[in-house]
């Protein structure tokens, strides 16, 4: 990943895997709500099967990608991986809807001119994601080497995207690096496969069973990745949205999340712990989260035992030079919730009626 996200916890992670211990039979490290997925990554290191979710495709691909091995993605049909790569950077440039949208192009569809890419770059994107495309529908990669090429994609636009550090919006003023041609990388690939089940949706979806370890990391503030990363989601579904506003952005709002809501990101918080069956579980809390720590411990204390570890300070998001010179760290913690065996049969009774309704009534 080349790109910084948001809540990443790519400086925390090192803390984070010691308290996941190591695998249990049959068992997943479950990471519902993904990001960019480290954190998945570090517990498959350890021998975990891996369930990652996000509500996002491009960060479910972004995670997954991070979990690819040289034997899923050896690229036979093109000559390998390398040779892959070569081929879409030598991809001749397409004028597509990356860019018509984010390019100064933009300015003859709609009056105007968004920054996020020089016109080269932006009709380069465009051919890179249609030679995948068309890799995939002619049967010369399948759905995992798509995948890796897609994130790899990813990090390469980013390199010469013309932002602060999200895709919220763009910069009125070329930076150097936006300048130069974009170029798709070789990543290093796994040694070894491990097994990996990936979904895109709600988190409240997502199958879990009690001998699983789920992980958490919800977002807490009111950034909404799905404005904020909506390039990226345009890229990962291949399509063409109708865009709006100064900063084009793809209908969103169907994928906002309550945890960014300040009045609903508790009350959210509590009927996901309790509604899920796994009896462990790893919860992400930072300092800058508008869920008061305190709030916190005392709702989900009711359903399961609560314990707190401080992983230490690390350096706020700073999207630009100014904020960097002004802004404060911030506290980050693992709170480690175990449920008792007694309250586990609740739920799973609870989630086997919800799922099974004729039983339900029966039942009654």
């Amino acid at each position: 990943m080349s790109f910084r996200y948001i809540g990443s916890k790519s400086r925390l992670v090192e803390k984070i895997i010691t308290f996941i211990g190591p695998p249990k039979e049959g068992a997943f490290f479950i990471d519902a709500l993904c990001g960019t997925g480290v954190v998945a990554e570090a517990a498959a290191k350890l021998g975990w099967n891996i369930r990652i979710n996000d509500n996002l495709q491009s960060a479910v691909i972004s995670a997954g990608a991070r979990l690819i091995s040289q034997e899923q993605a050896s690229f036979n049909k093109l000559g390998g991986y390398a040779k892959a790569i070569d081929k879409l950077n030598a991809a001749t440039p397409n004028r597509g809807s990356m860019w018509s949208m984010y390019s100064p192009a933009s300015f003859d569809l709609c009056g105007i001119e968004r920054r996020y890419f020089t016109e080269d770059n932006a009709a380069r994107i465009d051919a890179m994601r249609t030679l995948i495309s068309g890799w995939r529908e002619a049967n010369l990669i399948d759905e995992i080497e798509e995948r890796l090429l897609i994130a790899d994609l990813f990090g390469a636009l980013n390199r010469v995207a013309n932002i602060a550090g999200t895709f919220g919006c763009f910069l009125s003023k070329w930076t150097s690096q936006s300048q130069e041609k974009i170029a798709m990388r070789c990543r290093e690939l796994k040694a070894t496969s491990v097994c990996v089940q990936a979904t895109v949706g709600d988190v409240f979806d997502v199958h879990n069973s009690p001998q699983d370890l789920v992980y958490l990391d919800p977002p807490y503030t009111k950034r909404q990745y799905a404005s904020y990363y909506h390039i990226l989601e345009t890229v990962a579904l291949d399509d063409e949205p109708r865009v709006e506003g100064v900063a084009g952005l793809r209908p969103w709002k169907d994928r906002a999340s309550d945890f960014c809501y300040k009045t609903r990101a508790l009350k959210t918080l509590s009927q996901l712990v309790s509604n899920l069956e796994a009896q462990k579980i790893l919860l992400s809390y930072s300092s800058e989260g508008h869920i008061c720590m305190e709030e916190m411990k005392a709702e989900l204390s009711k359903i399961s035992d609560f314990t707190i570890h401080p992983m230490g300070e690390i350096g706020r998001y700073r999207p630009n030079k100014a904020a960097s010179k002004t802004g404060s760290d911030v506290s980050e913690f693992l709170v480690e919730l175990e449920k008792p065996v007694d309250r586990l049969s609740i739920v799973q009774n609870k989630n086997f009626m919800a799922a099974n309704p004729l039983i339900v009534e029966n039942y009654a």
